[in-house]
């Protein structure tokens, strides 16, 4: 596929709920903007349908042959899925969103002004922010804890954000796509490093307020996720002092 204007990166695990309405949602949405466009979705090494659903739908439901699934060969992280989408797109602009669509993918448009008709290298959602909406919250554990971790964020890599965790960001790929080949953490830390490595680049990045739904049936785990992306502030930041964010 050749002149795409647009990318998805849909990364996916066990979710084979509502993985056919995801891609039936985007389809329609962006059919009706007439954008040229592909969506990727990685299926990280699901246990349950996900990639035989998604495989299924670009037969079943996507003549055009707008949707491409790839299959990690395990589980491997969110990180490592979304890298592997990131490298492999077309687009001159590529979307990552979560597969329950958290943030309804009506809300693009807010992404696309600041890094399509902007200036911006980088537009993210954020849930913490003025003009954002939090329409239906994480339970109180999982607000109180990403709160307690976007303070260590600041503390650890002066990052200057309120929300580096909203799955749902815009990238313009001529300045991004080397981002993601330095990428190294594969979990759900990854997010910070990539905001860390733009922002030592000095590419411009944009925080923008966006409706937001809490979905039911996260993949994160609250004692050994949240350890795990402690433990990667302390990587980002080893990975720095040791010159492994130098630009290529």
């Amino acid at each position: 596929m050749t002149n795409v204007f647009l990318s998805i990166v849909i990364p996916a695990y066990n979710e084979e709920r509502r993985i056919g309405s995801t891609l039936e949602s985007l389809l329609l949405y962006l059919r009706s903007r007439g954008l040229s466009f592909e969506l990727l979705v990685v299926d990280d090494g699901s246990d349950d349908r996900t990639f035989e659903i998604a495989r299924d739908f670009t037969t079943k439901r996507d003549p055009k042959s707008q949707v491409r699934v790839y299959r990690n060969d395990r589980n491997r992280g969110k990180g490592y899925s979304v890298r592997r989408g990131m490298l492999e797109a077309q687009g001159s602009y590529t979307l990552m969103t979560d597969a329950d669509l958290s943030s309804p993918i009506e809300e693009m448009p807010k992404l696309e002004r600041e890094v399509i008709g902007g200036s911006y290298d980088i537009a993210f959602g954020s849930r913490d922010v003025k003009g954002s909406q939090v329409e239906i919250h994480q339970p109180w554990t999982r607000e109180t804890s990403g709160k307690i971790f976007n303070r260590l964020v600041r503390l650890f890599t002066g990052l200057p954000y309120r929300d580096t965790q909203c799955g749902f960001k815009l990238f313009k790929m001529s300045r991004c796509r080397s981002l993601f080949g330095k990428q190294t953490v594969k979990g759900f830390g990854f997010d910070v490093e990539i905001l860390y490595i733009a922002r030592k680049w000095g590419l411009s990045t944009k925080e923008v307020p966006v409706i937001w739904r809490h979905a039911w049936g996260s993949k994160v785990h609250f004692v050994p996720d949240a350890f795990g992306m402690f433990l990667d502030l302390f990587k980002i930041r080893w990975n720095d002092l040791r010159g492994k964010y130098e630009p290529v």
